[in-house]
């Protein structure tokens, strides 16, 4: 069962948070966690924050659908981060001059789901590529 967790207007840059999220990306939930925990970059906490809270999400679907709940089944089947909106400031500069200061957000998505939804993904992506003949 897929579930899915979103962070948006998180301040960081988009640019910077896809080189954590590539980290993690196919990597399964419980590592991704532990990865992330451990990474130095300041991106990897909002991210690892959104890694969990899908894993509740999905926690949350299994036990609404009445399913078996396995953590160490969970697989990050899709991460990406998206640009938000971008704040500008103005910082005063040599000479009554003015330079813009771009303050950019994100917004991460993080989609787990069991190994084999992932199997599944695969096959029906590998299926469709080419022409039809």
């Amino acid at each position: 069962m897929e579930a899915k967790a979103q962070a948006r207007f998180v301040r960081v840059t988009p640019q910077k948070a896809r080189r954590i999220v590539d980290v993690v990306r196919g990597k399964r939930a419980e590592e991704a966690v532990s990865v992330l925990r451990f990474a130095p970059q300041a991106a990897a906490e909002p991210v690892r924050k959104v890694v969990e809270s899908a894993i509740a999400n999905s926690r949350v679907k299994a036990d609404q659908a009445s399913e078996a709940f396995n953590e160490s089944d969970l697989v990050v089947l899709e991460a990406y981060v998206d640009e938000g909106p971008t704040l500008k400031r103005f910082r005063p500069r040599a000479q009554g001059r003015a330079s813009q200061i771009l303050k950019r957000t994100s917004h991460i998505t993080i989609i787990v789901g069991a190994e084999q939804d992932a199997a599944a993904a695969m096959q029906g992506a590998a299926g469709s590529k080419g022409r039809a003949r």
